[in-house]
This record gives structure tokens, C-alpha cells and sequence, in this order.
């Protein structure tokens, strides 16, 4: 290669980097990425691209997904391969916990301590100064609704309480992503369906969430992209219907409500993506598997066009995480 060729590539490369640089600094990066615990599996050549927005980790116990949740604070390092918070190695700490706001599952508190001073003390130790972290603890207390309860102690808090405490530590330094192991845990409903508006604020307002969670239909409401663990690997990810529309082996279920389920049933058997027919317990309606949701679709437009059956409604049965779940990973909603 002459001189002027190798200067040229490496013109080249300065173009083509700084994008992916950018890119890189916008995502959270799995490259092949295992641990074992001697001879453990934790979680098994795993690639992942998380952006910005709500990815939830579902999967049973054992699944892996708290290895991972651990993986991206640092707190583990992998056996095999590397991983990077928007550009950022997960072996430095020092700037890694800059970005990061991590909210495990479990009671940790220093006795003794109000939820205000919880929170003042880890952001000086974070290195905010005294006006700054007051600030600062106050904001994050409004935000989970506890600033009433600020100086009282956090050991006579309740469950949800302390859960709500531990989120505000979490976000008080403003990070840029957040990793929430089971933060619904012990939330009653009122409480529940305002910290699910706090994290979609915190995700349009650009943040990376990742939360782990068993209430699947939370998960389902909330979440922009799940990934489904089971027994270390990555069985499935993408957003919700994405995910169930390339699960061609396990066909959709389908429930229409209409005046002549029986004679509908005549009709679907003659297309080839269904595999199932069945009637309703109370004769008004027909359940259908098909495995090409979208032709069958385009048949009971065809069927009302005719006008011989009068179709009341049509509802996707299984079109949810919970389906999806079950598909891929053949268990009920578990624990993290």
C-alpha cells in the first residue's frame, strides 16, 4: 500500500469513527458477554443494544437477569467478553457511577438515618457539594412523593416506603441511566401507577431504564422493549408484539364474537394458517390459532363484506407479555 493510500484509509476511519462513537455513546452493549460462578452458569454469550427508554428483563428465577443487572453496574465483571454504558467501560467505576443509578431489590440502610439524610449523605459521598445535595435530595424526594416523610426515620418506614426511598437514592444524582431490580415490589396501587408515570417521564425525557419485574402486565403496559431470560441466554427480545409476531411455531389466538360462530368456523378451516377452531362455552364465539394473524385478518374482512355473519368483536387472546412469556420460556411469571 503506497503512502498516500494509507493516509487515505486512515482519513478514512477518522470519518467512520466519531459515528460510531456516537452511537456508542447512546446505547448500552453486550458483546458476547458470559459469567460463571465456577462452574455456574450466570448468563451465557449474551448480545445486547439497549437505548434510550424503558427495556424491561423478564424471566423466571435463576433466570440470569440479575447477573446481568449486575454485569452493567460493575459490580460483576464478565468471564468472556465486554460491556459498555454509553461508551463507558463497566471496569471504571469511577466514571461508570457518574451515569448510573442502581436500585436493587433489598433493604440496606445505615440505622439511624432519616430518608433526608439518606439521601444527603450518598450525595456527598458522590462529591456534590452541601448546596448542591440539598438540593438535589429534595427534587428526588418530590419525585417519589416522600418528601412529607423526609425526616422521619427510615426504619420505621413501611415497605413501600423504603422502596420509594431506595428509587429516590437511585435518581438524586441525576444519572443518565437507571437499573431498577424489582422497583414495584411492595408499592400499593396508587403508588404503583405514579411511579410508572415517573419512569415514562424519565424515558421521554431520554434516560435508559432497565427494570427487572415478575408483574407481567405492568411490564407489558409500560415497557418500550423487553428481553426474555431463561437459564443465562436471551430467548427473545424487541418490543412486545414484535417479539410475539416472530414466534411463527406458536400460533396467535384469536377470539370473535359473532351471531353463527359455526358457521365461521367453515370459513377459517379452508385457510392454511389456522391450526385451531374451537367454540366458545357460550356458543356466541369461536376461538381461532392461526399462525398468520394478518391473513386471517383480511379473511373476516372478507366474511363481513358478505354479510352472512354479524361480528360482534374481535380480541387477540394472547397477544401479551404474559403469552409471550409462556411461549418462550414455558413458566409462570416468577420472581427476579
Amino acid at each position: 500500500m503506497s503512502e498516500a493510500e494509507s493516509q487515505l484509509e486512515i482519513g478514512e476511519d477518522k470519518i467512520r469513527n466519531p459515528q460510531s462513537e456516537i452511537r456508542n455513546s447512546s446505547m448500552i452493549l453486550f458483546d458476547d458477554v458470559s459469567k460463571f460462578y465456577g462452574e455456574i452458569l450466570g448468563v451465557n454469550r449474551v448480545n445486547l443494544q439497549i437505548g434510550p427508554g424503558i427495556t424491561s428483563l423478564v424471566g423466571p428465577n435463576g433466570a440470569g437477569k440479575s447477573t446481568l443487572m449486575n454485569l452493567m453496574t460493575g459490580l460483576l465483571r464478565p468471564t468472556r467478553g465486554s460491556i459498555k454504558l454509553l461508551g463507558i467501560p463497566t471496569d471504571k467505576p469511577e466514571t461508570l457511577f457518574r451515569k448510573v443509578g442502581y436500585c436493587t431489590q433489598f433493604d440496606s440502610f445505615p440505622r439511624g438515618l432519616t430518608g433526608r439524610e439518606f439521601i444527603r449523605s450518598f450525595l456527598l459521598v458522590h462529591g456534590f457539594d452541601r448546596r448542591k445535595a440539598d438540593a438535589f435530595t429534595v427534587t428526588a424526594l418530590e419525585r417519589v412523593n416522600l418528601l412529607d416523610a423526609a425526616d422521619r426515620k427510615v426504619a420505621a418506614y413501611s415497605k413501600g416506603m423504603r422502596q420509594r426511598i431506595r428509587l429516590a437514592q437511585a435518581i438524586a444524582h441525576q444519572p443518565t441511566v437507571l437499573i431498577l431490580d424489582e422497583p414495584l415490589n411492595g408499592l400499593d396501587p396508587m403508588v404503583r401507577a405514579e411511579t410508572i408515570a415517573l419512569f415514562r417521564k424519565l424515558a421521554d425525557d431520554g434516560l435508559h431504564l432497565i427494570i427487572s419485574s415478575h408483574i407481567l402486565h405492568e411490564v407489558d403496559m409500560m415497557s418500550d422493549r423487553v428481553v426474555l431470560v431463561n437459564n443465562g441466554y436471551v430467548v427473545a427480545e424487541g418490543n412486545i408484539h414484535g417479539v410475539r409476531d416472530e414466534m411463527e411455531e406458536h400460533p396467535m389466538q384469536i377470539l370473535i364474537r359473532c351471531d353463527k360462530p359455526a358457521k365461521l368456523a367453515a370459513h377459517v378451516f379452508d385457510e392454511d394458517n389456522v391450526v385451531e377452531a374451537r367454540l366458545h362455552q357460550d356458543r356466541l364465539g369461536l376461538f381461532v390459532r392461526t399462525r398468520d394473524a394478518d391473513s386471517f385478518y383480511l379473511l373476516l374482512n372478507r366474511v363481513v363484506a358478505e354479510g352472512e355473519i354479524n361480528i360482534e368483536s374481535i380480541a387477540p387472546v394472547d397477544d401479551d407479555l404474559n403469552a409471550v412469556y409462556g411461549y418462550l420460556i414455558g413458566a409462570e411469571g416468577g420472581g427476579s
